[in-house]
């Protein structure tokens, strides 16, 4: 099913599987940080059932892109699984598939783990910097929020 290069990116979240998982699907949570900085979500839709959809608006320095997808698996805290479209691809309509998981690592922690697959070949370098940079802020949430607890 890969074809093409695929995107992988781990880090080690400060939060249990749980906590982790379930940033991913709530739009407040996501707002803090889904897309990498400086572009911003202005609107996310996330229908947390399988065939539900994901939709994020993004403002990437006052030109809107729209990322598209529906749920394919949701396996509360291990696994979420998600198509991904984008507006900005040379055919808007390519279909990618987005796994993400969520291993216990030591103490209160998680591997986060994204493989993003069927990317386009043009999306690829701006794929693996833009989940490596996702991943880094959502370690920063939760590390915030870890402290002010």
């Amino acid at each position: 099913m890969t074809a093409g290069p695929v995107v992988r990116v781990q880090r080690v979240m400060p939060a249990t599987p749980e906590e982790v998982f379930d940033q991913w699907l709530d739009p407040d949570a996501l707002a803090d940080w889904m897309c990498p900085r400086p572009s911003r979500c202005v609107a996310i839709t996330v229908e947390p059932h399988v065939g539900g959809r994901v939709r994020f608006d993004v403002d990437t320095s006052g030109h809107l892109v729209l990322i598209v997808g529906q749920f394919l698996a949701i396996e509360r805290p291990n696994l979420l699984r998600f198509t991904w479209s984008h507006s900005g691809w040379q055919d808007p309509t390519a279909t990618s598939v987005v796994d993400v998981t969520f291993r216990p690592h030591g103490d209160d922690e998680t591997l986060m783990s994204i493989e993003h697959s069927l990317l386009p070949p043009e999306a690829f370098d701006d794929h693996d910097l833009g989940w490596t940079r996702t991943a880094e802020q959502l370690a920063a949430v939760l590390s915030g929020r870890r402290t002010s607890q």
